[in-house]
């Protein structure tokens, strides 16, 4: 029995050595590889700009010289001493305040060195190439040439005088050797960065090789994977969702099951996310901390689905490192949820006609006092089919409860505002169509509705106020049309009404579109806007289930 041990954890010595090995050479492989490619290509890089600079450099300082006022004295009185000296001057003191430029040359349109930082080269004859600037299709006239201070980088600027006729060329030179000696410091401080990289990531290559040779245990990766298998095919066959958490309440695991409930399509977009993002997370740090389990917690998700959870704490030893949360299914629950979302929005409705009742009430109150007993009637019979077709309207082609309820809520506010609520006639919207969550098409439709009726009830507006809704969907596809007569968009504010904050109704507004958009986009959906100033908008949903 002890030799059998004593095999065994021989084994699991050598296969955990195996491991660390072969992971520290492939990483050390890539580390280097990498560290040498970027260093390479960096240091190419930085020494192609550093050309760039240095030759756009010389063009401005050649180009500033030739502009000086000094030059064309010299060009005008050539023989004048005081006119030399003070040029001489100028351009010795400019030459030694620029530690990039080794040469400072004015040569005449004779070849006549008028200037030289050699001054002992002043006077003599030019005999260096000649720049053709008629040629120059660059930014910078450069090149590299030989002189009489040997191997060097050219720049030329052309000299005109006040009538624009040529009249010689400015040369600033930087010598070759100073150029490669500028060369070898790049590369000496991108190798050193480049080992220096090196170093540190075989030092971060060791430390995680020896973390992953602990969290292994012994055993070799296959036996890992067979163990991950097993258990991913049974986690997966269970009708109840499952999912893990760490110490920190962030989600490490999630089957198939609890995605469908969360409202997710992959397991994988729970995955590294924070348990807050589908659940209450109280429960979750209850029994973390405490390390007691919890069962039949009754929670709401994130796409409004109740969920009834338990949840049982995870430990290393002594040590709590996180939880599972099972969710079990509860569709009684959700069915109960979207008819009582509705409720809401019929209080709305009822408020909305309250008012427009208690208006009607005063006409007829005041018909009633004038005697005039059969026009009193007639209003009342009149109002009261207006309002039942309305309401039977919306009933019949919108079979979500808590979207009716805001329609017929919304027709109402319409009468308060004087505005005609008209809903198509083409209308039809069968929540079985296109699964969407009730919350975002009440918030969607609540929204444009409302934008409509600011943008309508506009005091200086004399026209008909009309506001036009259409919803029509067929398997797998949904959309919604909000026209309205208001006073339209201009085309400046048009591409901004989307923006967080955006609005031209005053601070503390313009998060209404922008949230609707959000909310459209994240399920796939698509939102569009016409709009012409002085006759009205458009606004158009779709969703659209492509698989």
């Amino acid at each position: 029995m002890k030799i059998k041990k004593s095999l065994k954890n021989q084994y699991k010595t050598i296969s955990i050595k195996n491991i660390h090995r072969r992971i520290f050479i492939t990483q050390l492989v890539l580390i280097v590889t990498l560290a040498l490619f970027l260093g390479v290509s960096g240091t190419l890089i930085n020494i192609h700009f550093e050309v760039e600079k240095r030759d756009q450099n010389l063009q401005n300082i050649a180009e500033a010289v030739a502009s000086s006022p000094l030059i064309d004295d010299k060009i005008a009185n050539p023989d004048d001493k005081k006119t030399t000296e003070l040029l001489n001057e100028y351009l010795d003191s400019l030459k030694i305040s620029l530690d990039n430029i080794d040469v400072i040359s004015f040569v005449s349109r004779e070849n006549i060195r008028l200037y030289h930082s050699n001054h002992e080269l002043i006077g003599t004859e030019y005999d260096g190439a000649i720049p053709e600037f008629e040629k120059v299709s660059k930014e910078y006239y450069t090149s590299n040439e030989t002189g009489p201070s040997g191997s060097q980088r050219r720049a030329y600027a052309a000299v005109y005088d006040k009538n624009g006729n040529y009249t010689g060329f400015v040369m600033t030179i930087l010598l070759l050797e100073n150029i490669k000696a500028e060369t070898l410091q790049i590369l000496f401080i991108f190798a050193l960065i480049t080992i220096a990289a090196i170093l540190i990531e075989l030092i971060i290559s060791a430390e995680l090789s020896s973390s992953i040779k602990k969290s292994l245990h012994g055993y070799e990766p296959n036996v890992f994977s067979a163990m991950f298998q097993v258990r991913d095919n049974i986690l997966e066959s269970l009708n109840e969702g499952v999912l893990a958490v760490d110490k920190n309440g962030v989600v490490q695991f999630a089957n198939r099951s609890a995605a469908k409930m969360l409202g997710k399509k992959k397991a994988k977009e729970l995955i590294n996310t924070p348990f807050t993002d589908c659940c209450n997370d109280g429960f979750i740090k209850n029994v973390i901390s405490t390390g007691e389990k919890e069962f039949n917690i009754q929670e709401q998700s994130i796409d409004n689905s109740n969920v009834l959870i338990d949840c049982i704490p995870i430990k290393e030893k002594d040590d709590i490192i996180g939880a599972v949360a099972i969710l079990h299914n509860r569709e009684e629950y959700t069915k109960l949820m979207e008819d009582l979302a509705g409720t809401r929005y019929l209080v709305d409705s009822m408020r909305a006609n309250n008012h427009d009742f208690t208006n009607k009430l005063h006409v007829i109150m005041g018909l009633i006092q004038m005697e005039m007993y059969d026009d009193a009637v007639s209003y009342i019979e009149n109002i009261s089919i207006v309002q039942r077709e309305t309401i039977s309207k919306i009933m019949s082609v919108v079979d979500e409860p808590s979207i009716a309820a805001l329609l017929i809520g919304k027709s109402a506010r319409a009468s308060e505002l004087n505005i005609k609520f008209i809903l198509n006639d083409e209308s039809h919207y069968s929540k079985t169509d296109l699964l969407l969550p009730s919350e975002l098409m009440v918030t969607v439709i609540g929204n444009l509705i409302d934008n409509a009726f600011e943008a309508i009830n506009i005091k200086d507006i004399q026209r008909q106020k009309e506001l036009r809704f259409g919803i029509y969907s067929r398997e797998n596809a949904l959309l919604i049309t909000v026209e309205d007569t208001g006073i339209g968009i201009s085309k400046d504010n048009l591409e901004h009404i989307y923006d967080n904050g955006f609005s031209t109704k005053g601070e503390g507004r313009g998060t209404g579109l922008y949230q609707v958009k959000e909310m459209v986009e994240a399920i796939g959906g698509k939102i569009t806007v016409e709009s012409q100033e002085n006759v009205g908008t458009s606004f158009t949903v779709i969703f659209q289930n492509k698989s």
